[in-house]
């Protein structure tokens, strides 16, 4: 945005800054915060605090700089008014796991290490941060993030304290990152209505088990080794020797084929075409299959014996089915890509396609929170500093999104004016 732009629309985001904010004690943080997110806006190729104070007429590096980096206030309450005025407007049909790396030098950043970093394509040394994201056919917006600490930092007691990571805050896979953010959100009353995710979330089975558990539909992305037995398929328990002694517990005897397998076993007349949306460039087509399966491995079938033990002292050795979901396009010699779904086995197979292509939102999500409102251009080093900043990203991200999505339509009250009543985003 230019400044005139930004000076247009001054008055509207004062009253946004009010309300997103307003869990903020200070009069003068929130002003503060009113800079920020119009250095962020405004037009410019550097994000960095110093560079937006310096474009801004009431900018001052300095205050800015204890805003972010020094200050105590308490983002998780200006993260929940934003998920709560963004999702009635945004009508999410799924919510995204995803993250995103930023490059940086030295060590000394929180939680940089060397690690695949997406943004360059190979290992190198960056960030990482775990998002969750609302996502409509036309819209989309960050809901929570959490900045994935690399094993190395867990013990690394030097430079915990010198970012200042909190005593409980440890190691945890990006996958559990995913989990807890859904955890928080659903204490805030927001439920999925599908998770998706791409192949690095959808081929861990624990993470599509803790979703099964907490009864949150999915459509996640998996990859092509990931095994499942054919629906058909059925355990087996082998005869029983003598009169006593433990029942042989049902299984099934025969290795699972791959996903891979499995698709390439199709009839090609199994494959029908499926347009999904209309694209910048004409329609987005290619030609799907989908069957039910029985996906297999010990981090599946564990937690369902448990389940079934508790409940019923006995296990038939049935494991649950679900959808298999295959691309394979007329013109390339075998299937591009798979995913795993378990919604009910009703679901038409546009309807999967769908969801498991709506993904394509949250990459303009990020390209604007990098490339626009400088998510990937904060140089501070501490954990305060980088949950502030990606804190006021979203901010910006989800004021403009209001703008674009009904910029004459008064946003939801504020909880200090209206009863804290749970909403459910569904």
């Amino acid at each position: 945005m230019d400044a005139h732009e930004v000076t247009r629309l001054r008055a509207v985001l004062e009253l946004f800054v009010a309300d997103v904010f307003a869990s903020v004690p200070r009069r003068d943080q929130r002003a503060k915060g009113d800079c920020y997110l119009r250095g962020l806006m405004l037009d410019g190729r550097r994000k960095s605090i110093q560079a937006m104070a310096s474009r801004l007429p009431d900018g001052n590096e300095q205050n800015l700089q204890q805003f972010v980096n020094q200050s105590t206030w308490d983002p998780v309450p200006v993260q929940r008014r934003i998920s709560e005025r963004l999702l009635p407007l945004v009508r999410p049909v799924a919510w995204a796991i995803d993250d995103v790396s930023v490059p940086k030098d030295g060590r000394m950043s929180v939680g940089v290490a060397p690690q695949y970093c997406g943004a360059l394509g190979k290992r190198a040394n960056c960030q990482v941060a775990v998002s969750v994201h609302a996502v409509s056919a036309t819209a989309s917006c960050p809901l929570q993030w959490r900045l994935f600490l690399p094993s190395k930092w867990a013990a690394d007691a030097g430079r915990r304290a010198k970012t200042g990571v909190p005593p409980q805050v440890t190691h945890r896979e990006k996958w559990r990152l995913a989990v807890d953010m859904l955890d928080v959100l659903a204490g805030w009353g927001m439920t999925p209505p599908v998770v998706v995710g791409d192949a690095a979330y959808g081929t861990t089975a624990r993470l599509r088990a803790a979703l099964e558990e907490r009864g949150l539909a999915y459509v996640l992305a998996v990859r092509a080794e990931v095994t499942a037995h054919p629906f058909d398929a059925e355990p087996e328990a082998p005869a029983r020797n003598g009169p006593v002694g433990c029942w042989p517990q049902p299984r099934y005897r025969r290795p699972a084929p791959s996903v891979a397998d499995l698709a390439a076993g199709l009839d090609r007349g199994a494959f029908a075409p499926i347009t999904w949306r209309q694209g910048s460039r004409g329609p987005l087509h290619s030609r799907f299959a989908a069957v039910r399966v029985r996906p297999a491995g010990k981090a599946v079938e564990r937690p369902v014996k448990a389940a079934a033990s508790g409940e019923l002292g006995w296990w038939d050795g049935v494991l649950p089915d679900c959808w298999l979901l295959v691309e394979w396009p007329a013109d390339a010699e075998e299937p591009i890509e798979y995913w795993l779904s378990n919604l009910p086995a009703d679901t038409p197979l546009a309807e999967l396609v769908r969801l498991a292509k709506v993904r394509w939102r949250i990459e303009h999500d990020y390209r604007e929170l990098k490339h626009g409102l400088g998510l990937d251009h904060f140089e501070g080093r501490s954990w305060t500093g980088f949950h502030h900043h990606v804190t006021l990203v979203t901010a910006a991200h989800a004021f403009l999104t209001e703008q674009r999505l009904a910029p004459k339509v008064p946003a939801p009250a504020s909880p200090s004016t209206r009863s804290l009543t749970p909403f459910r985003a569904s």
